[in-house]
């Protein structure tokens, strides 16, 4: 590894701990209600695994969302947002 990569590695480290010790604000902050998606699947009438199939995760990375450890990022979240605003659409493009 390269010295500046190095360095950059130990400036983001520092960051990190600072925004966990409540000493700087981050950058970004990514908030997402895990009921949403289990409201968003039940709208469409699917089971956890359909519904897995259907947007192309695996049925553990739904449970997951749906539990709130972890959280559907870029793709996935669009996706997920179009699902929620027009669930026949969505239903309709991915079952053809």
């Amino acid at each position: 590894m390269k010295a500046k990569d190095f360095n950059d590695l130990l400036k983001s480290i520092g960051e990190a701990r600072a925004i966990r010790a409540g000493k700087r604000k981050p950058s970004r902050v990514i908030t997402f209600n895990p009921v949403e998606v289990k409201t968003i699947r039940k709208r469409l009438h699917v089971s956890q695994t359909q519904f897995a199939h259907l947007i192309g995760v695996s049925a553990a990375t739904l449970r997951n969302w749906e539990q709130g450890r972890t959280y559907p990022e870029g793709a996935a979240r669009a996706l997920l947002q179009i699902a929620a605003h027009r669930p026949d659409a969505v239903l309709e493009a991915l079952r053809s």
